[in-house]
């Protein structure tokens, strides 16, 4: 038990599930410094294709065909890209008909990257969507025109059906491409740590590795599970429209900062799990639980993921009845009536508060 000032960083007592694989080590330690503990399940991994032949006969179509104008969705794929350029001894050709071409960036980081090269942009889109890029393109007019769209692992079909409809005369890169992890035992321990209310919130950073995560768990039959979690006891947090697109497709409502940066993304996360803060009044004192940390009057304790998610579903319950079945759903695993049993005794010993957790006979428990 810990006394006097409690909570001093935002997310102590809250655990996030991070999906990332590129620059997971920047947000992890973003939301550890913020007081989270942190499941890091990469669902997808970057597979670089600087040896790709598909990518290089495309670079070379682009060298020869002398684009139009140039769409830059990523500064990961767009440096990515000169870099194999370089790699296969083509990077001064495609840089010579990118000086020619007229270049239009997704947002700041694009931005950044075509200027490191030593590029200009010619502008961008009302925000950084794809749609309002293509959105910019069609403004200029594409028929006849030769266009290049830099992809960026998910592929919006339509925004590219948009450009070949108004004539556009279109190639795709791809620097990249997106392969299942090494090991899928991680996925599967974050998809089995939502289930179980094991986690509060889970960051997506890139609209691919929110559909692996799905499509992950309709594998092991655990889909319809996972978004009824999703969809009600945990944060579900998107960096931006483009990232949130899958999650919505299947019925979720993510949490979208404003601005599609990691920072902003951190301090979403931070917003939304302070909203689940959860109160009661009891007999005994006021409870707030915050994550797994409980805040007793000038008291705290960190509860285990089992105790804290009984007393969340007995706090949600504002006093009535949780019967057995429920609980016992909370538990890693599930589990029989006795593992609930020894979890509330455990709850019970951590509170240290007599009677703020009643025993219904046969049925159940509530707040005291």
């Amino acid at each position: 038990m810990t006394t006097g000032a409690v909570v001093t960083r935002p997310l102590t007592g809250y655990t996030v599930g991070v999906t990332a694989d590129r620059r997971a080590g920047d947000l992890i330690a973003a939301l550890v410094r913020r007081g989270a503990e942190v499941l890091h399940a990469p669902t997808l991994r970057i597979a670089p294709v600087e040896e790709d032949d598909q990518l290089l006969a495309v670079t070379k179509a682009v060298i020869d065909n002398g684009p139009d104008l140039v769409l830059a969705t990523t500064s990961h794929g767009f440096s990515g890209w000169l870099e194999a350029a370089d790699a296969a001894g083509l990077g001064q050709e495609l840089h010579t008909v990118l000086e020619r071409s007229q270049i239009w960036v997704r947002g700041p980081k694009s931005r950044g990257a075509v200027r490191a090269a030593g590029l200009r942009d010619a502008g961008g889109g009302a925000d950084e969507t794809t749609a309002s890029l293509v959105d910019a393109a069609l403004r200029q007019g594409v028929g006849g025109r030769t266009v290049v769209v830099q992809l960026h692992g998910y592929i919006d079909h339509d925004q590219l059906a948009r450009l070949r409809q108004a004539g556009a005369r279109l190639l795709t890169v791809a620097p990249y491409r997106w392969s299942e992890p090494f090991d899928r035992r991680p996925v599967e321990r974050l998809i089995d740590a939502v289930i179980g209310r094991q986690l509060d919130a889970v960051t997506f950073t890139s609209a691919p590795a929110a559909e692996a995560l799905l499509q992950a768990a309709d594998r092991i039959d655990r889909g319809p599970d996972l978004l009824a979690a999703l969809g009600s006891d945990i944060a579900t947090v998107a960096v931006g429209d483009v990232t949130a697109t899958p999650l919505r497709k299947a019925g979720l409502q993510p949490a979208v900062p404003e601005r599609f940066r990691l920072g902003a993304l951190v301090r979403t996360v931070c917003v939304e799990l302070s909203r689940r803060e959860l109160a009661a009044d009891t007999s005994v004192g006021r409870l707030q639980l915050r994550g797994r940390l409980v805040v007793i009057g000038d008291r705290s304790l960190m509860l285990t993921p089992s105790g804290a998610a009984i007393l969340a579903a007995l706090i949600r319950a504002d006093g009535s009845l949780v019967d057995k079945e429920r609980l016992r759903d909370l538990l890693p695993g599930g589990g029989d009536d006795h593992a609930l049993e020894v979890a509330v005794a455990r709850l019970r010993r951590s509170l240290d508060l007599p009677g703020s957790v009643v025993t219904v006979v046969r049925r159940g428990y509530r707040l005291g």
